[in-house]
């Protein structure tokens, strides 16, 4: 065999091993990302999927929140937000709640299903307003507006200064 065969044969072997290395870290290290009607669809195919870490992204159900003394617990209802599904996951989350979590707002939520259909969520992220706009009468707020955008804030940058 001659020198070029051997390094080419070395630089395939190098490469196959850095190639599977890296599919089988990401495959340990992989989470789904579902909606509540996928997450039902895939519990009825397979009950050991429960097992598995993954997201999930839903709506909170209004009224269903409940807080610990301390806010440090929360338990509330996540539906989807597909029209017509029934698709519905008791969430409990122990943690700093943030200050955008109310009712019927958009959610994921990060964990596993335990045995008896309750998410145990390590992580809470609630999705916020898609703007804020100052309230008429506060400061920033340009009359004649339909809010957005403040009064003294250019609304395009300006120009460099010249030298």
């Amino acid at each position: 065999m001659n020198t070029r065969s051997k390094f080419l044969l070395g630089g395939l072997l190098i490469l196959g091993t850095a190639s599977f290395l890296a599919a089988k870290s990401t495959a340990a290290t992989a989470q789904f990302y579902l909606t509540p009607h996928e997450l039902a669809e895939r519990l009825k195919a397979d009950d050991s999927f429960r097992e598995n870490g993954m997201k999930v992204g839903g709506r909170v159900v209004p009224g269903t929140i409940v807080k610990s003394a301390g806010n440090k617990e929360v338990r509330f209802v996540m539906r989807d937000t597909m029209p017509g599904s029934e698709a519905r996951f008791t969430v409990v989350y122990k943690g700093i709640i943030p200050d955008t979590f109310t009712d019927s707002v958009d959610v994921v939520v990060e964990g596993r299903l335990d045995a008896g259909n309750t998410f145990q969520a390590t992580v809470l992220l609630a999705k916020c307003a898609s703007r804020y706009e100052n309230a008429p009468g506060k400061p920033g707020y340009a009359p004649g507006s339909q809010g957005g955008h403040p009064a003294d804030v250019p609304k395009t940058p300006s120009a460099a200064p010249q030298t």
